[in-house]
């Protein structure tokens, strides 16, 4: 699988808060927001992402509604990558989707409970096109 972008998933109860521990004590800033989920990106490094994810929303598959990291890799061919992690046999917890906030992507785990959301960049909704930082807006 070849990535274009890697980066972890923690899921949390307090988004906003973890969010801004992350912001002012890392020097992250935001590239997308809304009160479930916020994409940071270090203000030095643009390579260097991390998101904050609200526990329990409806993305995260109930089988994997445990899990306090969540791995994304981006890729250029969600559809390609879907396909050979279901011949893989493995376990597929949501099979592939479009998202209305700017992702076409699965969820699978590893053998250690860790879910893993396999992530094509799609143009999302009007809705959600708002909540970008004008240069993070995918699609």
């Amino acid at each position: 699988m070849k990535s274009t972008q890697f980066y972890p998933v923690i899921v949390c109860d307090d988004v906003r808060g973890t969010a801004a521990f992350y912001t002012s004590s890392f020097r992250f800033r935001p590239a997308f927001e809304s009160d479930w989920y916020v994409h940071l990106q270090s203000s030095e490094d643009l390579s260097v992402n991390i998101a904050i994810l609200q526990r329990g929303h409806e993305t995260i598959p109930d089988k994997g509604r445990g899990a306090a990291l969540i791995i994304n890799f981006e890729v250029e061919d969600a559809d390609v990558e879907f396909e050979r992690a279901k011949d893989a046999g493995l376990p597929i917890l949501k099979p592939l989707t479009d998202e209305e906030f700017g992702q076409r992507h699965f969820i699978t785990r590893d053998p250690a409970g860790n879910l893993i959301d396999v992530i094509k960049p799609i143009a999302p909704s009007a809705a959600f096109a708002a909540q970008y930082d004008a240069g993070a807006l995918p699609g």
